[in-house]
């Protein structure tokens, strides 16, 4: 296993996940709900950032690796399952907004998988649907898990807004990831 910034900065990501949650475990005596709001809305955003920092890095010093290319993804998909997951437990998002979302992550992971295995994972290669519905999905979280109004405007509604937008967004990508991969799917069964 290679050990370089951007695979910390990966790995820092995964550590930050038990913080994310054990902060809406702390006794009400030592925090009150709108610092642990802040406080996950900061682990939240670090991480979101660690994820940029370590792909731009990585390519930048040429630090690319295989575990890399794994590790990645992996831990952007723990984290963004376990807020959503964090926010359907507060009562902030509906569960079937976050099974969309996250049963989107689950199939088109193993898509992927199975596309690389038979040599086809140009085909499922990252859309322009998909980076848009990850940027509507990066910042939704936040505000919702901020959840308190900012100087009068209401972060919660945009960041629920958002995450409508994100999670029909899940649904069109994965229909796109489906259908690039349908012709590999069929010609893979003939030869079975």
């Amino acid at each position: 296993m290679p050990l370089n910034v951007p695979i910390l900065l990966t790995w820092l990501r995964i550590v930050l996940i038990p913080l994310l949650v054990a902060v809406y475990y702390l006794p009400d005596a030592w925090v009150e709900s709108v610092g642990r709001d802040l406080a996950a809305t900061v682990i939240f955003v670090v991480a979101a950032l660690t994820d940029w920092l370590d792909g731009y890095l990585a390519r930048r010093w040429q630090q690319t690796s295989a575990f890399g290319a794994f590790l990645d993804p992996v831990a952007d998909k723990l984290m963004v399952a376990t807020a959503l997951i964090m926010l359907v437990q507060l009562g902030r998002l509906d569960a079937i907004l976050a099974a969309i979302i996250i049963g989107r992550e689950i199939t088109i992971s193993a898509l992927r998988e199975w596309m690389a295995q038979i040599g086809a994972q140009r085909s499922v290669a990252v859309s322009m649907i998909g980076k848009i519905k990850t940027t509507a999905q990066m910042i939704a979280i936040p505000m919702l898990l901020y959840y308190s109004a900012i100087r009068g405007v209401d972060i919660f509604q945009i960041g629920t807004w958002l995450i409508y937008i994100a999670a029909v967004l899940t649904l069109w990508s994965m229909g796109y990831y489906m259908r690039m991969a349908w012709p590999h799917l069929v010609e893979e069964d003939r030869r079975n």
